[in-house]
């Protein structure tokens, strides 16, 4: 058992929770500490092909245990990096379901998923402004990509919080869903990506997050070995067929 972490795997997604109810959901060291193990079993599960990540009630998470932060703070914030960077390697399609705050070490690991989902009245800021924190660079970056540099910049150099409405326009969030509908829409749109190729997915989102790569040597090296993997993969032909015979189709290649 992950401390502050819960696992819970249903139809190819694992729903992994947040739980720190007395600290809206706070980080500890501990908590950071566990996420890369448990992105990575989850990674190698052959059953999940979707990754949920949420909060326990009415906060997906106030960012870092600020109690923790000044007992380790450099420590600290290398376990958030670290934490941050599996989720985001994490190979198949992962998506943050956001109620309520959604704040500092919170956002961070909302960007580090592959997409948004929130419900009316999420609140979203990132805070190291108000603690004298320096952002890590590939977080700068990640967000940079999500919202452009100015948004980024209000963002960081504000240490403002952003609503629903705002967070939807810049980027930051890809649905905003009204009270009482966020849990539906994550559970329909997740048996959509696992009933998905795994093998478009994995390429898709190694591209996506590697754009700087697509005109360089590394880039065509890649590209040759998604190809590879198509080919041999049987998941083109079992798509065509499944189109033409009017069912659903049964990819078999996983990650």
């Amino acid at each position: 058992m992950n401390p502050g972490l819960s696992t819970r795997v249903s139809g190819g997604t694992a729903t992994v929770t947040i739980s720190n109810p007395a600290k809206r959901n706070a980080m500890t060291g501990d908590m950071w500490r566990a996420v890369p193990e448990l992105v990575d079993r989850l990674a190698a599960d052959r059953s999940v092909r979707v990754l949920v990540l949420t909060g326990e009630g009415n906060t997906f998470c106030a960012g870092a245990d600020i109690g923790s932060l000044r007992e380790s703070g450099d420590e600290n914030r290398g376990l958030a990096q670290a934490a941050e960077e599996a989720l985001a390697a994490f190979p198949k399609p992962s998506l943050a379901a956001v109620r309520g705050y959604c704040v500092g070490g919170g956002s961070q690991l909302a960007a580090a998923c592959d997409l948004r989902f929130a419900e009316e009245g999420a609140l979203f800021g990132i805070t190291p402004a108000k603690l004298g924190i320096v952002y890590p660079a590939a977080a700068t970056r990640r967000l940079v990509r999500l919202v452009g540099p100015a948004t980024a910049k209000y963002l960081l150099f504000s240490g403002e919080l952003i609503d629903c409405a705002r967070a939807l326009r810049t980027g930051l969030v890809d649905e905003v869903l009204p009270e009482g509908e966020l849990d539906k829409r994550v559970a329909d749109f997740s048996a959509v990506l696992a009933s998905r190729s795994q093998l478009t997915q994995a390429a898709a989102k190694e591209f996506a997050d590697n754009l700087a790569d697509a005109d360089t040597d590394t880039g065509a090296e890649r590209s040759a070995y998604w190809e590879e993997q198509a080919r041999g993969s049987g998941d083109t032909a079992e798509g065509v067929a499944a189109f033409l015979e009017r069912r659903a189709p049964r990819f078999e290649w996983t990650v």
